[in-house]
């Protein structure tokens, strides 16, 4: 003799017993594309872990939104998922996390968008000095942050020196997320 179960006892086609509702707060402006510095603190199962990143394509003339990059660095495409990349290096699943918190600051400049009388190339010649000015302001918020005894998994490259009235703006506007940044000026 065999038992069938009754419909009632069957688990529903591909449901999780361990689904729940969340919830993402995201600001307005945040949509707007232009060059724009952020963020992202990572509560992860071994510690508080940062990444320090900008929007302002290195291989193109566009400045995306922060809210653009927060799905690309949580994504899966291997060309613009930078954060996911580090954390599973470091041996975190993403989805174990406990929360991301992603805090951006800008648009410092506007993106330089292309307009159909202008060639790609004559773009990219407008766009790399802003781009520029940003890596330098990335890679003294990043310096800033490990100075200050932040975990930052990331290392940003730039030999470019940075406007001391922009930085001093940074850092202004990040210290009220990251209190010990206020102290320390590398």
């Amino acid at each position: 003799m065999t038992t069938q179960p009754l419909p009632d006892d069957r688990p529903t086609s591909g449901a999780t017993a361990t689904a729940s509702l969340h919830r993402l707060t995201l600001p307005g402006p945040m949509l707007q594309r232009g060059f724009w510095l952020y963020v992202w603190r990572v509560q992860t199962p071994i510690g508080e872990r940062l990444y320090v990143g900008r929007t302002g394509d290195s291989s193109s003339p566009r400045a995306t939104a922060p809210y653009t990059r927060m799905g690309q660095h949580l994504g899966f495409s291997k060309a613009a998922n930078s954060l996911r990349r580090l954390l599973t290096e470091a041996g975190v699943e993403p989805e174990n996390c406990d929360q991301f918190d992603l805090s951006s600051y800008g648009p410092i400049f506007p993106e330089i968008g292309m307009s159909k009388e202008q060639l790609r190339a004559d773009q990219m010649l407008l766009h790399m000095p802003v781009r520029d000015k940003m890596a330098a302001l990335e890679k003294r918020l990043r310096d800033a942050l490990v100075a200050a005894g932040y975990p930052v998994l990331n290392v940003v490259h730039s030999k470019k020196q940075c406007d001391a009235a922009q930085w001093d703006a940074v850092r202004n506007a990040f210290t009220e997320h990251f209190p010990n940044l206020g102290r320390f000026d590398p």
